[in-house]
């Protein structure tokens, strides 16, 4: 396999464009990595040929056990090749917790690699796909009636605690996204986040939330299209992923203009034990 230079990832950025929807997800990842470089999210991006890749691989750095946290994110233009990727080459380390983000179709190929590679295998979650693509569709929000901010490194234990997946080792992925990444987050009297809303490494928006007792007021609304709008503004990819039953986000990011991609499903898929 290549390591892609600096270079190589802003033609690779252009080429992934031919590849919608099956490629945004690590378009979004090498769209932020053009734009804030390793500083933000230390990662190292892996193809099988050049140009003319067929598998694309990014490699999130382990520095601390938190790191387990960042997805390793593949990309492929046909399932035989991926197999075969992970089947042969050593860039994973297979002895180590590893969670997959891939298309869900890949599923039956990744639970034949983990039997020959002697490691176990989980489906962690199944996501649709949805995206903005004309974000003044979105509906006008009168945002000076908002107190708003950006989240800060003192908001972590609050996002982190009220994320499905939220625990100690998760801390670290969530620093990241405060520091490197926009957010976005509506204040109460005191300036004390009420409703906030995140953005991936991968460029998705996510870990949208809204305090019990501030739901109702119209918030995750307003947020989702201030943080759209600015994405747009910015020249990033405007998507989300949301799980397969969550019907109220659903509602809410199609109300606003998101379309799902019908042929598309995300997955993470979770190897060894953590």
């Amino acid at each position: 396999m290549r390591q892609l230079t600096t270079e190589d990832l802003k033609t690779l950025e252009v080429d992934l464009k031919n590849y919608f929807p099956q490629s945004l997800q690590v378009y979004g990842c090498i769209v932020q990595l053009n734009r804030t470089g390793q500083r933000a999210d230390p990662v190292s991006v892996f193809v099988d040929l050049w140009p003319d890749f067929r598998v694309l691989l990014i490699k999130p750095e382990i520095r601390e056990t938190g790191d387990f946290f960042k997805d390793l994110t593949v990309f492929s233009k046909n399932d035989v090749y991926l197999r075969d990727l992970l089947a042969q080459t050593d860039v994973i380390d297979w002895k180590m917790y590893i969670c997959l983000a891939a298309e869900l179709h890949h599923e039956k190929m990744l639970e034949f690699v983990a039997i020959n590679r002697g490691v176990s295998m989980k489906k962690e979650a199944v996501c649709l796909k949805l995206v903005l693509r004309d974000p003044s569709k979105c509906s006008q929000i009168d945002s000076l009636s908002l107190k708003l901010s950006s989240l800060n490194e003192s908001h972590l234990a609050l996002v982190n605690s009220s994320w499905k997946f939220g625990c100690e080792h998760s801390k670290v992925m969530i620093k990241n996204m405060i520091v490197n990444f926009p957010s976005c987050c509506v204040l109460d009297a005191d300036d004390r986040p009420v409703a906030w809303i995140l953005t991936y490494p991968s460029c998705a928006l996510g870990m949208l939330f809204t305090v019990p007792e501030h739901r109702g007021k119209g918030y995750a609304k307003a947020l989702v299209t201030i943080m759209s709008k600015r994405l747009h503004s910015q020249g990033y990819p405007v998507y989300c992923f949301i799980e397969e039953k969550n019907q109220l986000s659903y509602r809410l990011f199609t109300s606003l203009g998101f379309t799902e991609e019908p042929d598309y499903k995300a997955a993470w898929f979770v190897f060894n034990d953590f």
